[in-house]
């Protein structure tokens, strides 16, 4: 997951994102880009930097939203209620701290880092906020976990208090284990012998940039696979990971604002609908796992994405153990 998360440097791997400043891609910057036909709509995309990739990210969204804005000229959009997109954390916090009658779209933020920001808010005003989060949805995971397997393995999770959320999603294929502030990670770890697999989730207390080296080697002398959260940790020792990219995650936002447009509904903050798949063949191979073509491919592409043989299968990914931690392994900022 950092594989985002690094390129547009706000989020993800674990995900060093960005340091606090005002909004680069706002309603001026992108009257370059306005249709004429969407001036009576309301809509503004919020960064939290101004770098390239960044604006990369903006510039395609807005694209993408142009049309929704142009087509629906709903009684809602015409009393111009203002729908922000918030790209990465700081832009989160900018969007939702703003006092307006607004709905925010959040995108290229951790589930960790959205809970946290959003479970503060009055409910009236939580209602109005949603969110694709940064990370694989855990479904994914563990189908990917059973195709790299030829079943269904014993799987175990790491949470602390900042992700207990996370549970109910995992409660029933996964076997938790609970990890507090100050905890030693390895106890954490020898409780988990019988799990054949760790699913890593996007925890700064658990996954950073002290932790993960640690982690990947233990689990790999274990003969424990990890099924990352990111891209990134794969190319370092994970065994494999969904992953999406910036395609993936813009689509999906540009779905739930058209979903909101024509019926004034806001969706629930949700995983990444689209995905592709990473693997570390190398960790395959010392795990004894025989990788199949279906593993490889193991994709849900967004509409008119097409898939390079390098997405599908990390080919080129290191062939041997664990190395070094990924350079952003913290999610929350």
């Amino acid at each position: 997951m950092k594989r985002i998360l690094r390129q547009a440097r706000l989020a993800f791997g674990a995900l060093a994102l960005a340091a606090a400043c005002a909004p680069a891609f706002s309603q001026s910057t992108a009257d370059q880009y306005r249709d004429p036909e969407a001036s009576g709509f309301r809509f503004q995309i919020v960064t939290g930097d101004d770098t390239e990739v960044t604006r990369r990210i903006a510039e395609d969204l807005y694209k993408r939203l142009v049309p929704t804005f142009a087509a629906f000229r709903t009684e809602l959009a015409q009393r111009r209620r203002m729908l922000y997109v918030a790209i990465g954390p700081t832009a989160l916090r900018d969007a939702v701290a703003r006092r307006c009658d607004c709905v925010v779209i959040s995108a290229y933020t951790s589930s960790q880092v959205w809970h946290a920001v959003t479970s503060r808010q009055p409910r009236n005003r939580a209602m109005s906020l949603t969110a694709v989060y940064a990370e694989p949805a855990p479904a994914d995971q563990l189908r990917l976990a059973a195709l790299l397997y030829g079943r269904q393995p014993r799987i175990g999770a790491i949470l602390s208090p900042d992700t207990a959320f996370l549970r109910p999603v995992l409660d029933g294929e996964v076997e938790i284990q609970h990890f507090e502030s100050g905890d030693d990670i390895n106890h954490t770890l020898n409780r988990m012998t019988r799990s054949e697999v760790l699913l890593a989730m996007p925890d700064s207390a658990v996954y950073n940039t002290e932790s993960v080296r640690n982690i990947l080697l233990s689990t790999y002398r274990r003969k424990q696979g990890v099924i990352g959260f990111s891209a990134d940790m794969v190319k370092v020792g994970a065994l494999a990971s969904t992953y999406s990219e910036i395609e993936d995650i813009n689509t999906q936002v540009a779905e739930i604002a058209a979903a909101f447009v024509i019926t004034g509904e806001l969706a629930p903050p949700q995983f990444p609908r689209y995905f592709r798949t990473m693997i570390n063949e190398g960790v395959a191979k010392s795990l004894d796992l025989r990788v199949t073509e279906t593993a490889r491919h193991f994709a849900r592409p967004a509409p008119g994405a097409v898939l390079a043989p390098a997405q599908n299968a990390a080919a080129n990914a290191p062939s041997t153990a664990p190395s070094r931690a990924p350079s952003g392994v913290a999610v929350a900022r």
